[in-house]
């Protein structure tokens, strides 16, 4: 073995071996570079508040927006393992990426929301430098935590079953399945048949399940194609296609190019601020502040874990480096344009294999880099061949509702409220707003406020006039 590799990654000292390491790299790579493709097809489709899509243009570029996912991920990724030497891997967090695009960059511009993320980092980074990072994340009760990640989890399935055409809506009833009711269409079949191949590996516990699942969907959906000619779900004259293809006509295109990295920097610091007010973007930045706070914090702990890193005081080796590269993280990725980075739980594919060191994250980022150079490919992949993905991860991201305590009301009924607003409101600050408030206002009335952590007081209250802004505009004459 390498004696200086060795030394600086402390691989032996960790039970582990360079080979391990390299294994454990790989797997955590293609377990979670589905994200090069669900990231796009989540930012790319949003329209900002002057009606513009991510790259200030009128369509989707979903390839430049694939090559920056894959570089902010592999560059943050490579800097986890150097500096903090720990086997996580770092890309654009889900459900943070679809707060960014429909919770903020709807009353924005994209470069306004993207500042709001590098904020957010840039307060995050801050936290973890004063120690007050571990103060925020005791204010919260636990399972509010696990509450606002199953609402988030609905909110991404119910994104994938629209986008995908599975959901549609209509006057009455508000929702309904597939064209009248009914799976009647070529793309609808491939979104089923791609929901059931990715359930059956899942299950099977075959590792890169969801990789697998939207490779296969998308062959099967360019057989299709060559067959059926179903066309786009928008025909060239703007004439609507039910039955058609959503975002791609699946036809083999070019695989390798050099990759469109124009969409970094595109970020405007303080824009957002000026667009909505102080009070607005203050809740903005704390939504996605409190979100990326605590996935990270239960990744690194859950995974660290199952590494055998965490010491008995519940901390690992470098957490300070960990926390503190996951917080650049946060901030690299508002100014890549391509929404909040954080750790993912997928590293848990490469601790599995064996991955004890930063040499792991190393391997996952030079393939992250290297994927920036297939990000043509993901033009080929429709919407219904990647949307089954995000049913699957919504369903994933839910299996933590069993630790809500469902007979304790004070608990049970802000969880609730935060869980259905989410998908039910088209918003994941409203679902949170909501469960902080009536978690507040519960334990306030059953003489228990001083069971409530100051910091979440403060945090109720700006909700609380979050959600009055509008009745007092009206009162005031501003609107």
């Amino acid at each position: 073995m390498n004696t200086r590799l060795d030394g600086f990654f402390s691989i032996s000292e960790r039970g582990s071996t360079i080979s391990r390491e390299i294994r454990g790299g790989l797997a955590t790579f293609f377990t979670m570079a589905y994200i090069v493709v669900l990231n796009p097809l989540i930012l790319g489709f949003g329209k900002d508040a002057d009606g513009q899509v991510l790259g200030d243009g009128s369509a989707p570029n979903i390839p430049m927006i694939a090559a920056a996912t894959a570089f902010v991920a592999g560059v943050l990724t490579i800097l986890m393992g150097l500096v903090a030497r720990a086997p996580f891997a770092i890309a654009a967090g889900l459900g943070l990426n679809a707060f960014v695009a429909f919770g903020i960059a709807t009353d924005m511009s994209w470069e306004d929301a993207m500042g709001l993320v590098v904020l957010e980092g840039i307060i995050i980074a801050v936290l973890v430098l004063t120690g007050f990072r571990m103060a925020v994340f005791q204010a919260i009760p636990a399972q509010l935590k696990t509450a606002i990640s199953v609402g988030i989890g609905l909110f991404i399935a119910l994104i994938g079953f629209v986008d995908s055409g599975f959901v549609r809506g209509n006057a009455a009833p508000p929702l309904t399945m597939g064209i009248a009711g009914e799976i009647i269409s070529w793309p609808m079949f491939v979104f089923v048949v791609g929901l059931l191949a990715t359930i059956v590996l899942l299950v099977r516990k075959v590792k890169g399940a969801i990789l697998i699942g939207i490779v296969s969907a998308t062959i099967l959906a360019i057989v299709v194609e060559a067959i059926a000619k179903v066309g786009p779900a928008t025909l060239a004259d703007g004439t609507k296609n039910p039955a058609g293809w959503q975002l791609n006509v699946p036809t083999f295109g070019d695989v390798f190019g050099l990759p469109d990295l124009s969409l970094l920097g595109q970020f405007s610091l303080f824009g957002g601020i000026g667009k909505v007010g102080v009070l607005a973007a203050v809740l903005l930045v704390f939504t996605l502040l409190i979100t990326d706070f605590f996935d990270t914090m239960g990744t690194v702990v859950g995974v660290g874990t199952q590494a055998g890193l965490v010491r008995e005081d519940g901390t690992l080796p470098r957490t300070r480096e960990i926390l503190f590269v996951d917080s650049i993280a946060a901030a690299a990725g508002g100014a890549g344009s391509v929404s909040s980075n954080t750790t993912y739980v997928e590293s848990a594919a490469g601790v599995g294999e064996g991955a004890r060191t930063g040499l792991a994250s190393v391997i996952t980022g030079l393939l992250f880099l290297l994927a920036t150079f297939l990000s043509p490919l993901v033009s080929v992949v429709p919407y219904e061949a990647a949307a089954p993905a995000l049913v699957v991860v919504g369903f994933l991201m839910m299996t933590s509702v069993k630790s809500i305590e469902w007979d304790d009301f004070e608990i049970s009924i802000p969880a609730f409220l935060t869980i259905v607003l989410m998908p039910f409101t088209y918003s994941i600050a409203n679902g949170i707003g909501a469960g902080f408030v009536s978690y507040v206002l519960i334990k306030a009335v059953r003489g228990k406020a001083r069971e409530v952590h100051p910091l979440l007081w403060v945090v109720a209250a700006l909700f609380a006039l979050y959600f009055a802004l509008g009745p007092v505009k009206v009162l005031l004459g501003l609107q």
